[in-house]
């Protein structure tokens, strides 16, 4: 059965998350998690789902983006967002490093933002540093939209949310998104949206 998930103003997702000591990441209560988390994850469906979205305040994340969710996508699109399939798996105890100054500018929404999207610049390149749910030691080399999810589930177990780094002027409905803006690229929506000076170029942020 899916769990719950808590959406915007809710405290656990403004608050830090705890780590996980070894012992509880091997106990049969975190194995069920996981499973709960997979479960609600895939009926959401999301590519990702943090612990703090479902009321648990602690560094758990799970991560997968399916193939079928862009089988229908056109080639220019998939590449427009760096997109591939990611196998699922489990982040425990994340540490993050950004790699180089390069980000990448686009819609991002949140299960805990239910139903809204914005512009949102992120990291091409990241590393990161975790275990499983094994206790196994992980190092995570991603870039593109892989990079974009870990960034933002890993947030969440900073209490920080997209919106705390979106543009704040893009911000819309789904619904929206779809009646005016699913068929242009992204140059044209940036230039609608943010100015004619906002340029097709990727944006260096130091």
């Amino acid at each position: 059965m899916p769990l719950t998930i808590v959406q915007s103003g809710e405290p656990v997702l403004r608050k830090p998350a705890r780590p996980l000591r070894p012992n509880e990441i091997r106990s049969r209560e975190i194995r069920e998690l996981v499973q709960q988390m997979k479960e609600t994850m895939y009926a959401a469906p999301g590519v990702g789902l943090a612990a703090p979205q479902i009321g648990q305040g602690i560094q758990l994340a799970v991560i997968e983006d399916r193939p079928e969710y862009t089988k229908d996508w056109m080639p220019e699109q998939l590449a427009e967002r760096d997109r591939k399939p990611v196998p699922f798996h489990v982040i425990i105890n994340p540490r993050i490093k950004l790699i180089g100054e390069e980000r990448l500018e686009y819609l991002e929404g949140c299960l805990s933002l239910a139903n809204l999207m914005a512009l949102t610049p992120r990291a091409r390149r990241v590393r990161v540093e975790c275990v499983d749910e094994n206790g196994e030691p992980k190092i995570i080399e991603a870039s593109g939209w892989y990079a974009r999810i870990l960034q933002h589930e890993i947030d969440h177990l900073a209490g920080t949310m997209y919106v705390d780094h979106m543009y704040s002027r893009t911000l819309m409905t789904v619904e929206n998104f779809t009646r005016h803006w699913k068929d242009k690229s992204l140059a044209e929506m940036k230039k609608a949206l943010l100015g004619p000076d906002s340029g097709q170029e990727t944006r260096q942020i130091n």
